[in-house]
């Protein structure tokens, strides 16, 4: 077996599955370097460069297969980390390349092709409660800021919606697991990438003054507009997981 080695980034995927066409490579396995644990020194081993032109001709002549809307369910499954994320994903191209003029994508006899969906959907699910369940905190330095901890690489998937929603200040989100981030600016929203990771300790001592009476008043707002008479713990916690509740405000 030929196992290709990549850099971890989309267009490094592709490039490595443009290159697993070029030289023929029937029984491979494709994995990142962040991943690869080399254990039989013999392996066949090939190194990918990132080329970009590589990796769009892979991706516009799947496109004219399975539509924008497929490649978007790929990123999808890029973004999901899954083990086996570049398996599925190569499985996509090499059925698409043999039966070019089917949507593989709505194959759903076939396995990876129904895990594909499954996954799109546990993203898409993640994607809308993170929209969802995001709470700001004002800084000293006028910025907004928020930290998430999503099962799923999803802060790609957001990006737009908080950019749409909050063009009149500035803010920041920051994935606590994944240790890294948006900035919006007014002007520019763009990825941040912290050397270590943000200490959450140190950043509550630079809450603006008025942050704490804002925390205040919503937890009061909380509490007081709660009918403990129609109390429903269950159906509660299957539209608010428990797993978020750390990060919201009014569950402080």
């Amino acid at each position: 077996m030929t196992t290709v080695l990549y850099d971890g980034s989309f267009d490094g995927l592709f490039t490595a599955i443009f290159e697993v066409f070029e030289y023929k490579y029937k029984d491979v396995e494709i994995v990142s370097r962040q991943r690869f644990h080399q254990e039989n020194i013999f392996a066949d081993i090939h190194k990918v460069i990132t080329q970009q032109e590589k990796s769009e001709r892979v991706l516009n002549k799947l496109e004219e297969n399975i539509g924008k809307s497929g490649i978007h369910e790929l990123v999808k499954v890029f973004l999901s980390e899954e083990p086996d994320l570049e398996q599925l994903i190569l499985s996509v191209v090499r059925q698409s390349m043999q039966h070019p003029k089917e949507n593989i994508l709505q194959n759903y006899t076939d396995n990876a092709i129904l895990k594909i969906s499954k996954i799109s959907k546990s993203i898409s699910r993640e994607r809308h409660r993170m929209t969802a369940f995001v709470r700001f905190e004002k800084m000293q330095d006028e910025v907004f800021f928020a930290k998430i901890d999503p099962d799923f690489n999803v802060l790609p998937l957001i990006r737009k919606h908080f950019k749409d929603r909050y063009q009149d200040q500035k803010w920041m989100i920051y994935d606590l697991r994944r240790n890294y981030g948006i900035l919006y600016d007014l002007e520019t929203c763009d990825f941040f990438y912290p050397e270590e990771k943000i200490d959450l300790n140190l950043y509550q001592q630079k809450f603006h003054n008025e942050e704490q009476n804002y925390q205040t008043l919503w937890q009061r707002y909380f509490t007081k507009t709660n009918i403990v008479e129609r109390k429903n713990l269950k159906l509660h916690i299957q539209h608010v997981p428990r797993r978020y509740w750390k990060y919201l405000t009014e569950k402080s």
